[in-house]
């Protein structure tokens, strides 16, 4: 059985963010400087999802003053932790905060050749409404997807989140 913690992710954790970034994405890599930048951001969401002191994922939601549209900047989750649903519970986690912080809709891009992706992220009712041709450094299209946040699905606090994958 393997359990996770979601909390903030810290200046401490760039480093091991940064390994998970070189394992997941051939291109479009967040920069350890950009991580820095996203993690002190006050319009940034910096989560990571622990397994023991391991981090096993992390998601970045990003928001801009005057809108109440987010967006699910990146997403990753280590190759040892997949299959146990840490990708849907980060995505839960990141809605839960984004509706913490007054956005009424999330977005995404997701690219065309990634399946696993696109089939989780339909399956937590995200809808597709774009497509970007070139949109990725290596110039892959990228579907946009969105979905509208439940407001009254949203516990209060910023708590970490426990999560044991047999609940997922």
């Amino acid at each position: 059985m393997r359990r996770f913690s979601i909390r903030n992710a810290t200046l401490a954790d760039i480093a091991p963010l940064l390994r998970l970034e070189e394992l997941s994405f051939r291109t479009d890599r967040i920069s350890r400087r950009s991580f820095r930048r996203l993690i002190r951001s006050p319009s940034a969401i910096c989560r990571v999802a622990r397994a023991g002191n391991h981090i096993a994922g992390y998601a970045v939601v990003l928001s801009r003053t005057g809108s109440t549209v987010a967006r699910l900047y990146s997403l990753a989750v280590d190759a040892d932790f997949r299959g146990l649903g840490l990708a849907a519970a980060l995505v839960e986690d990141a809605e839960r905060m984004a509706t913490r912080r007054g956005m009424t809709r999330l977005r995404l891009e997701v690219r065309e050749d990634n399946p696993a992706a696109i089939r989780l992220y339909e399956r937590l009712a995200f809808r597709q409404c774009d497509n970007r041709p070139g949109y990725y450094a290596d110039g892959a299209t990228a579907i946009r997807y969105q979905k509208r946040l439940d407001r009254r699905r949203s516990p209060g606090g910023a708590r970490p989140l426990r999560y044991d994958h047999r609940q997922g």
